[in-house]
């Protein structure tokens, strides 16, 4: 590789690196072009113009490519049938009907605020919001309470899960990328998640509620709420169970690291067996499984229709699932072509702090390309060079520092941001002033406590 306008080496390959970046932005948001599409074009770009063999980039393109989807596909095929076994038992409608029940309609708010956090564990954000919706409708119908002030609550539970709670799959990439310990990870983001959600929530949605007065679109309203009748021959699944079948892969996942801390050292059959339960892919097969019996078999259903249920959920994770297999070509790019090294090396020689250096990163392409799930990859790519360069870091608060930025300013370049538009029945003035303001509040609010978590510890 030459060097552009006398720069040095170095210096070089950041510019060929910061060219290949805003090209991926400029393509994705200006453009429209597909993000998986847009990587690849990427990835072969920068690894070409810095000099790197033809074949080289390929095989570096594979084995990123690869190397990421290894177990995150895994994770996140299991996820969606897990959240597609709990929609068609109507696990999701008695979860919520029985928080709400038990609150009482004073405290709804809350309710749907744990719903959102509860619910969105195994599925993707836009899935949760289809789960949800029917729910939503169903509860302003029979209280009239303000949609936003419900529907602000449901939402940022579903996001703040989205960012930083395991095993949803936008953390677990970052946990993969970074090394980082899933069970110290999913302690630190209970930590972080809860008081986050609870802002930019209920306090918020309170707030906004009495400002912002919308209606469900009357006839999506009589869609969705006249949906569950098809269910009426069934009675739905007990709150424990399904609770339960929800929870498995997280508390599999905390024994198996509640074991690593408490034994690291150990080779005792009893330790091996509670590691191999807590691995994300085992605990989830295991969830999932779990679920065919607890909300399939259980509830009347064939196995002809669990079969057809797990396959076709599967279809709309496609995109997702190719989107993280690109952003991991990019990643494998960066480092094989020495950029990551030289991202590193200035970052330290700068003394940026790798928290909040990792927070602005995955921030700045969340804003530029709509999607938390691309800002999540890239940023892991650029970060992780620069975490392997500084030792006595707190990996755990990487994962969620950079799992925050991906959250920020979701606008008009984000299909979530048109997804509540539509669903809440609102202007795009109004979407702005609630869901994005919403994000950023979640965005901030939980970078500002990990900031004084990595302080502390």
């Amino acid at each position: 590789m030459y060097s552009l306008f006398g720069l040095s080496h170095e210096a070089t390959l950041l510019l060929w690196a910061l060219i290949a970046i805003v090209i991926l932005i400029v393509m994705i948001a200006k453009f429209k072009w597909n993000p998986f599409v847009v990587l690849l074009m990427a990835s072969l770009f920068l690894g070409l113009i810095i000099g790197m063999k033809p074949l080289d980039v390929v095989d570096s393109v594979q084995s990123g490519l690869g190397g990421t989807l290894g177990s995150i596909a895994i994770v996140i095929g299991l996820g969606t049938m897990l959240g597609k076994m709990m929609a068609e038992s109507g696990g999701a409608e008695q979860i919520a009907t029985t928080l709400i029940n038990r609150f009482g309609e004073k405290r709804i708010p809350w309710a749907m605020l744990i719903v959102g956090l509860i619910v969105g564990m195994p599925v993707f954000f836009e899935v949760g919001i289809i789960l949800l919706i029917p729910i939503l409708f169903t509860v302003i119908r029979k209280t009239n309470i303000s949609l936003l002030k419900i529907g602000i609550p449901m939402l940022a539970g579903l996001s703040t899960v989205h960012g930083l709670l395991p095993p949803h799959p936008a953390p677990m990439i970052a946990i993969d990328a970074f090394g980082a310990n899933i069970g110290m990870t999913i302690m630190y983001a209970l930590i972080v998640g809860i008081p986050t959600a609870i802002i930019a929530g209920p306090l918020f949605g309170t707030y906004i509620g009495k400002r912002i007065v919308v209606h469900p679109p009357q006839g999506l309203s009589e869609q969705f709420t006249s949906h569950r009748t098809d269910q009426s021959e069934r009675s739905l699944p007990g709150f424990g169970l399904t609770m339960l079948t929800i929870l498995m892969p997280v508390i599999l996942m905390l024994t198996g690291s509640i074991v690593e801390i408490a034994a690291p050292e150990s080779s005792s059959g009893l330790a091996m067996f509670f590691r191999f339960l807590g691995n994300e892919v085992v605990a989830m097969f295991i969830a999932t499984v779990f679920a065919f019996f607890s909300l399939g078999f259980a509830q009347g259903f064939s196995k002809e229709e669990i079969s057809k249920f797990t396959s076709e959920c599967l279809a709309p994770t496609a995109s997702i699932i190719l989107i993280i297999g690109g952003g991991g070509a990019f990643k494998q790019i960066l480092i094989d072509s020495g950029v990551g090294g030289a991202i590193a090396s200035v970052a330290t020689a700068a003394h940026v702090n790798v928290v909040v250096f990792a927070y602005l990163v995955a921030a700045l392409i969340r804003v530029a390309t709509g999607s938390a799930t691309v800002a999540m990859t890239t940023a892991a790519g650029i970060v992780a060079p620069v975490l392997a360069l500084t030792p006595g870091t707190n990996v755990e608060l990487v994962v969620l520092a950079t799992g925050a930025g991906s959250l920020i300013l979701s606008h008009v370049n984000d299909a979530g941001f048109w997804m509540v538009k539509e669903f809440f029945n609102m202007s795009v003035p109004q979407t702005l002033k609630s869901w994005t303001v919403m994000e950023t509040l979640l965005s901030l609010v939980a970078f500002i406590i990990i900031f004084i978590l990595n302080i502390m510890v």
